[in-house]
């Protein structure tokens, strides 16, 4: 990064640093996404080489985002020295990242501060989120960056060694221990492979699968956590019967949420990813018209007694856009189905009395920063079920490491199911309690662990992600004023 700082600096037109900020774009794109060539791999509609063009063509886009960042930098401080560029281009840096989360309906995976986020038994840099918030760390990061290449430079070795010692002392501080929770917990991760769970002839042994992973192992009430499609039917009544399938015997979804909560036990809550339809009438016919990504929430009498519906949908694989115009081309999304999936309210806090306030991010929703709690009423912890039998081998670790950067910014413990891994218990301070590695299946008996006050990030989100923008630009200016080119 800091030979990219140097080289954007060092460009003779606009047009020049324009470039090299794209350049460097695309190949850090292509880089941290290139998860997505293989969800292509499990779906039938399209061919699966489509995904390894779908990669770099992603990338020709988000790094517009990149470049803006360089041009900005270069128009403003292009006369100044190194350290008021690599300020500049903190700055620049700050917006664009930020613009990324929400033009278009916003992209965040890979932020340039995922490389901050230390070993899972400590924080790293991104310990510092809770003041700065992504964006900004990726800021701050950049500049930095810029900083280590004019020491070098200036051969300032005292102050270049002093530097390195600060970032890996940073790196590797331990977090201390954390305080424990009270709430008891089973996280179940089934290990559902993603091109055999959709196969109706599957349903009833990864129904056994998931059941056997979740019976109670001692007596009293707990929270039970299912991934993202963890159950493989319907569970709410007023669908048209053809809808529901084996594992609601004679089309009775009452049944079904019978045998979960003999699996989970009498005073316990289940907190599973499902899906439900959207009913509508078209040629005079009940059909389902759209669907919702959900989390829904299950007693262990059998009531439904909470949901949430996930408001950040992944284009193109839960829902086709313009998809009049793309549909007759061949166009298709990546989730088997013709209908597509329909976006939630936002962010919600739902009181589940003993068993704690949950706060629910389903999936890559928790890349988002600053969009994963509901500021009015704030949770005690956030759910984050998710399946990511999707990303490969190269996304879940990614996936985890935003995750627990969400924990870090909002000072609340993050519990990720997933139907693959890495399933883990992430404290408030973004420390990795417990995890379930990849492509087993196994569970986590714990407790939830406790969250800290409101962070200032907590308090004022974005509006700190802008601030720290200007305090770059402005230290820039301070910087481009005192130290001439």
């Amino acid at each position: 990064m800091g030979g990219f700082v140097a080289l954007v600096w060092r460009s003779d037109t606009w047009r020049s640093a324009f470039l090299r900020g794209w350049l460097f774009g695309l190949a850090h794109f292509t880089l941290t996404d290139n998860w997505i060539a293989t969800a292509f791999t499990y779906q039938a509609e399209m061919p699966a080489i489509l995904g390894w063009a779908a990669v770099p063509l992603l990338s020709l886009y988000l790094a517009i985002f990149p470049a803006i960042a360089a041009l900005v930098a270069w128009l403003a401080a292009r006369k100044g020295t190194l350290p008021g560029f690599a300020l500049a281009l903190g700055a620049g840096w700050v917006l664009a990242e930020w613009l990324r989360s929400w033009v278009f309906s916003g992209y965040s995976w890979g932020p340039f501060s995922l490389a901050l986020v230390g070993p899972w038994d400590r924080a790293g840099l991104a310990a510092v989120l809770p003041w700065f918030g992504t964006y900004a760390l990726s800021g701050v990061a950049v500049t930095a960056a810029g900083l280590v290449i004019w020491l070098l430079r200036e051969r300032r070795w005292i102050a270049l060694g002093a530097s390195v010692l600060a970032l890996t002392a940073g790196m590797l501080w331990p977090a201390g221990n954390g305080a424990q929770g009270t709430v008891n917990l089973t996280l179940v991760q089934p290990n559902l492979r993603q091109d055999e769970i959709d196969d109706p002839s599957r349903f009833e042994s990864q129904f056994a699968t998931i059941a056997s992973l979740s019976l109670p192992r001692e007596p009293g009430p707990r929270l039970v956590l299912w991934p993202e499609s963890g159950v493989p039917d319907y569970l709410r009544e007023g669908y048209p019967q053809r809808y529901y399938t084996q594992m609601t015997a004679g089309a009775d979804p009452a049944f079904a949420r019978r045998q979960i909560a003999q699996v989970i036990g009498a005073d316990s809550l289940l907190l599973t990813g499902a899906v439900d339809l959207e009913i509508g009438t078209e040629d005079g016919r009940e059909q389902a018209v759209g669907a919702y990504n959900s989390v829904t929430a299950l007693d262990g009498r059998g009531a439904l007694v909470g949901h949430y519906a996930k408001s950040h949908l992944v284009p193109y694989g839960e829902y086709l856009p313009l998809r009049g115009l793309l549909e007759p081309l061949g166009a298709s999304r990546l989730v088997a189905g013709s209908i597509d999936f329909i976006a939630g309210p936002g962010p919600r806090t739902l009181d589940f009395g003993m068993h704690g306030k949950a706060g629910m991010q389903i999936c890559y929703e928790i890349v988002f920063s600053g969009e994963v709690a509901d500021r009015a009423n704030r949770p005690d912890y956030i759910f984050n079920p998710s399946n990511d039998g999707w990303f490969g081998s190269w996304g879940p670790p990614q996936h985890l490491g935003q995750a627990r950067m969400r924990a870090i910014e909002e000072g609340l413990p993050v519990l990720r199911s997933t139907t693959t891994g890495i399933s883990a218990i992430i404290d408030a301070r973004g420390v990795v309690r417990d995890h379930i590695g990849m492509n087993t299946a196994d569970r986590m008996d714990t407790v939830i662990p406790p969250p800290l006050p409101p962070t200032l990030f907590a308090r004022l989100g974005h509006w700190l992600t802008l601030a720290w923008a200007l305090v770059l630009f402005g230290a820039s200016l301070v910087v481009m004023r005192r130290t001439p080119r």
